[in-house]
Parts: structure tokens; sequence; C-alpha cells
């Protein structure tokens, strides 16, 4: 960094409280014959807003000079209609004009994002977006997939006309060259209920102008935090059409069934210099070391300063405008362990206060050491702290799957040492008397279920390599991973195609490679529509059964028991006491990850077999009357007690 940025940093970093703006931040209010600009730069010299007649024009048709408030806002206003133009932002500091900036809150943008637009958001609304509602969905009844918006329509089998774009998400009727349900009718079929989109505000790593080279990017690296992401709206140059698709596409979630979850990255932004955090606040948006380099717990160069005043503001400013605007219904905060508690918490409040159901979780971990200290953080130990925001649990994804690294497939291929775990996450990381491994939550829906997601490698990847069984071996481990996920008193959470048993070709982090790496073959339905089948009846269980998600820690405590087998291998459990809660008066589960036969003693009844040998159905595959069940290898038993 040189002297003259590093004199700006320290001149930037602590800005008096009299300087946070006490309204929301707005950098770009449109008002038909007048237009007010702002842009937050408190110890700046002098700031300019220019205005273009295109994202691309080098020579801006208007330059107006903007003047300081005492809140740290420079601002100006236009006095004439300036619908359709695009502006930019330019701050002095330390003698210096730095490099134009759509700002740090632009809600519109133009190709690339480097531009801000002026637009009219009454024209962003499809038709009926007034009467859009979030559908009601029970606690016990959430179900999580993730989904990114490449890998689930680019495929030339998926029979989806919008490939690749927030408008697939809107077509019905969708099928593969057999027959069967892809799209949107998949997602019913299957019986989740929120879709975890990835990170679908605007990045920088797709170049938008050159969308016919079919770029691809899982987009964690942010530009523009409050603007939606060009390179899935059929026409990235308009920045209405892109606002316009993307509710569209939430319009028709909601209408189907699903609440949406966003996916978003405030840990870290792309290249600092870009971003309009370092072109208007130097040194202050992130945390700096005392030589004027970035702290770097993200690893991907920064990572941005939750503590700071105006960050916070901004973070919760950020998120309460895509809940509120485009009607968003939770969000996956990247690498969680970045941001403070205080913040995360505050966040939360803010956040439920709009929507009490908002669902909030993220990475309870960094990529290295963040600046802040760990009782600090919101790592995943210290989710106890935290006010109803969760945690990804790689306690159960690496007791059933094996951890990540690691050369075996886990308790799912026999291997001994991971029951302690899969405990852990059945009691969904609450303190339990039967469980030794150290809770982490105070609450079990702040315990985030899975085995895969689009980290790593997906379940199929892992099998194929870190096993040298038969495919039919393979799906039937498959099948126990994710009865154990489904059957967990956390929340249950699948990877996009998992359920048709989709590969990435054995590339783990796959986060730029080409679609022929990450898209979802949909043909791979028809070939595993027994797994796919599996899936579905699971979730047809779990939402049936309350039972498997009694939302209390205390219940829990009360209700789960786990049986004693003498199999490092076999996980036994009964949810005992369900009158009033459930239709079955217990429920009893038996995860079977050896290679051989076992024999669980449960107490005397009638029970409904749901599911036992890799097949399940929510209305039963006979019944049973005793007190031994026989579970066969590699396999899952779900028992309801009439």
């Amino acid at each position: 960094m040189s002297a003259v940025a590093l004199a700006m940093a320290a001149s930037c970093a602590e800005p008096g409280v009299e300087s946070i703006p006490q309204a929301p931040l707005e950098e770009c209010v449109y008002n038909g014959d007048n237009t007010e600009f702002s842009v937050w730069a408190p110890t700046a010299e002098a700031a300019q807003v220019k205005l273009y007649h295109s994202a691309s024009d080098t020579l801006a048709f208007a330059t107006m000079d903007m003047k300081l408030g005492k809140d740290g806002l420079w601002k100006v206003a236009v006095n004439e209609d300036v619908k359709g133009a695009f502006y930019a932002f330019q701050v002095k500091h330390a003698g210096e004009w730095l490099q134009e900036t759509a700002g740090i809150a632009a809600k519109a943008v133009g190709v690339n994002g480097w531009r801000g637009a002026v637009i009219d958001w009454t024209e962003t609304n499809p038709e009926g977006w007034a009467e859009d509602k979030s559908p009601e969905i029970k606690p016990s009844d959430i179900i999580v997939y993730e989904m990114h918006h490449r890998d689930f329509s680019v495929h030339q089998t998926s029979g989806i006309n919008n490939k690749g774009k927030y408008l697939a998400l809107t077509e019905q009727g969708t099928k593969n060259p057999d027959g069967l349900a892809t799209g949107i009718d998949h997602l019913k079929e299957i019986g989740v209920t929120y879709v975890q989109l990835l990170p679908s505000t605007d990045f920088i790593t797709v170049d938008e102008e050159h969308l016919e080279n079919n770029q691809y990017n899982w987009g964690y690296d942010p530009f523009n935090y409050n603007a939606v992401e060009g390179s899935y709206s059929t026409d990235p140059f308009n920045p209405v059409t892109r606002i316009k698709e993307f509710k569209q596409m939430v319009q028709s979630l909601h209408a189907a069934g699903f609440r949406v979850i966003l996916d978003v990255v405030y840990n870290h932004t792309t290249d600092a210099s870009k971003t309009g955090f370092e072109r208007t606040m130097p040194g202050y948006f992130y945390r700096m070391a005392e030589d004027g380099s970035f702290y770097n717990g993200s690893g991907c160069g920064n990572e941005t300063a939750s503590e700071q005043a105006m960050f916070r503001k901004y973070m919760i400013e950020s998120l309460e405008w895509w809940m509120k605007e485009y009607h968003i219904d939770g969000f996956r905060f990247d690498l969680m362990a970045i941001h403070d508690i205080e913040t995360m918490n505050e966040i939360s409040e803010r956040l439920h206060a709009i929507d009490p159901d908002v669902v909030l979780y993220g990475e309870g971990w960094a990529a290295m050491a963040p600046a802040l200290p760990a009782e600090e953080i919101a790592l995943k130990v210290n989710t106890h702290m935290l006010n109803k925001v969760g945690a990804f649990s790689d306690n159960i994804r690496d007791a059933v799957r094996g951890p990540l690294g690691c050369e075996n497939a886990g308790f799912m291929d026999a291997v001994a040492g991971n029951k302690e775990n899969i405990h852990f996450g059945i009691a969904g990381g609450v303190q339990h008397p039967q469980v030794t491994v150290e809770r982490w939550t105070h609450n079990p829906l702040q315990h985030v279920s899975y085995v895969s997601c689009h980290d790593d490698h997906c379940l199929r990847d892992r099998l194929e390599e870190a096993t040298k069984a038969s495919e039919k071996k393979r799906l039937e481990m498959v099948k126990l991973a994710q009865t154990a996920v489904y059957t967990s008193q956390g929340i249950p959470f699948i990877f996009n195609g998992e359920e048709v048993y989709r590969h990435k070709q054995g590339v783990k982090n796959s986060y730029n490679k080409p679609d022929a790496i990450n898209a979802i073959d949909w043909t791979y339905k028809t070939k595993y529509k027994d797994l796919v089948d599996y899936y579905a009846s699971l979730a047809a269980i779990r939402h049936a059964h309350p039972g498997f998600c009694l939302g209390d820690a205390e219940l829990v405590r009360e209700k789960l028991q786990f049986i004693d087998v003498n199999d490092p291998c076999v996980v036994a459990f009964r949810i005992n006491g369900l009158e009033g809660i459930d239709s079955a008066k217990s429920l009893t589960v038996v995860l079977n990850g050896s290679k051989k036969k076992v024999q669980v003693e449960i107490p005397e009844g009638k029970y409904i077999v749901l599911a036992e040998n890799g097949k399940a159905d929510v209305d039963g595959l006979g019944a049973f009357t005793g007190n031994k069940v026989k579970a066969s290898a590699t396999s899952a038993t779900i028992l309801a007690e009439e």
C-alpha cells in the first residue's frame, strides 16, 4: 500500500458517531422530475456524481459537485427527469481523486455493475407482485434445497427453455427426455420446502457483456451487495429486466409453495481496490493490519469489518432491502465466523421484526483465522450465543461421510469412531444426557444437518473416491446417509441433484468449472428413479411426523432416547411420548452402517414400517409387532408406533 493510501486509511478508520447516517442509506432516489444522489464519505475532501447515457460510455453528459452534510453524506439533487441514465460517484481523498464507483449501496446497476442506474422501481414489479405472499411453512416442515441457477437448469436434458436463468424457475410442466418432471415440478415431487439460491447478488467474475461464452462461477466474489446479478437475467444490459425477472422467480417459487433463501457473502468482497468501499472510504470497511495490508480470514484477499458501525448498519439495511423489495424469506451467511456475534444478533432481531419466520444460518467457520478474537465471532462453537441463527453441522457431515480430505466414507461405509457425532447430529446439537459431544446450539433448529453441499465433493463423487463398493452398495449408502439427515432434530439440507445421484466428475472445488462439470444431467432422474423416490418418501415421512423436529431443546432431552447397541456402526434411537405432537405414539429409527444384519431390541408394540431395506413409504410398507427389529446391512429402518 502506498504512503498516500496509508494516510487515507488512517484518516478514514474512525469517523465520528455523528457521521453515521440515522436514516437508511439511499444513494439514488428517483422522484420523476427530481433524482437525489448521495454517497457516504465523511473524511473526503470533495465528491462528485457523473451521469452517463449508457453503462459503458466513457464521457459523462453531466458532472455535479456534491455537498457534505453532518451525517457524512455528500448530496446533490438533479432537478430534471434522468430516468434511464447511469451514474458514478468520484471522491477525493488526500489530494487524490479516487476511481469512479457505483457507490456502496447501488440497487440497480448496468452491465457488469460498474455504474448505478436511475430507474423507476414501479416498473420492476411483475403483475401481481403486490399480492405475492410467502407460503406458511411450519418449522417441522423445513427442508432446504441448495441450488445453483446453471447447475439446475442448463443441461440440454432439463426440458427448460430459460436455461441457467432466473426464469427457469417460473416454467411449469418441464420434463426430461423420458417424460419425468424437472425444474420447479421436480422440487414439488421431492418434498423440499425452501430453495436456497447460491449467490445471486451482483458478482464480478462473469462478464455479463459476453454471456455467449457460457462462463460459470458460484458467485462468491461480491461486487454490489444490493443489486441483482445480471448473468442470470435474459438481458443484463437492462437494469429493470434483471430485477423484474428475479422477482418473477421469487413469485413463482412462492406460488408453488416454496420459501426462498438467499446465499449472501458479506464477509469479503472481490478485489478491494475495485469496490465502492475502498473508492469512497479507504481502510474503513475492511479489517486492516498496522502496515495497511488487509486481514484475510476469508482466504479471498480481505475480510470485512462487521464491528464497524457503518458496515454493521450497511449489512442490516442490505438484508432488510432483500426482504422488503424482493420478498426473500431467509439468508445463508457465507463464512459467518468472519462476522461478530453482536452484529449477527442485531441482524436477527431486525429481520425477525419483519418476518418472525425468517430462516437464518451460516457457515460457522472462516477460511483462516479472522482478525477478531474467537470469543467475539460467529464460530460454530458460539452458535449457542446467537439468537435464532443456525450453523452448518460438520459434526454429522463428517461422521456420516468421512471428514473432508479423508480417504474413507465414514459411518455409511462401516467406519467406526463416528457414533457420538451422529448422536450429536440426531439431537440437533443441543445438550443431551446421552450425547458426549459438547453442545454448540441452544435450540435444535440452529443445527443444519447435511452430508453434501456445493463445496467439496458431492456425495456421489465422495463415494466413488473413498470406497471400492459397487454402485448398488453406494446407492444404499446414500439412502442411509440421507435418512440420518431427514430424521435429525435439526434442519435437513440437501444439495441440488444429489437426489438424482449427480456428480461433478470428481471435481471438489468446481466454482469456476464449465457446465460440463457442474450441470445436472436430468436423464439421471430416470436411471436413479428409485433413489429419487426414496428422497421424496423421506420428505413425506418428515412432514407427516413432526416428532422428528421437536423444535425445543427441553423436548429433545425429554423425548429422544438413544438405544444402546453394541456395534460402533449402528445408531438407534426412539422419540417417545408423542401424544399431542405426532400421529404416532413413538418413532424408532435404526441406522445400520455395518456390513451385516443387526437386531435391535425395542419396547414391545405395534408398529407401521415406514422404511426398511432401501425402501420408504409414508403410508407404510407393512406392519410389525414385537420387540426385536432386524435391520439389513447398510440400511435404515423407521418405525411409527400405532
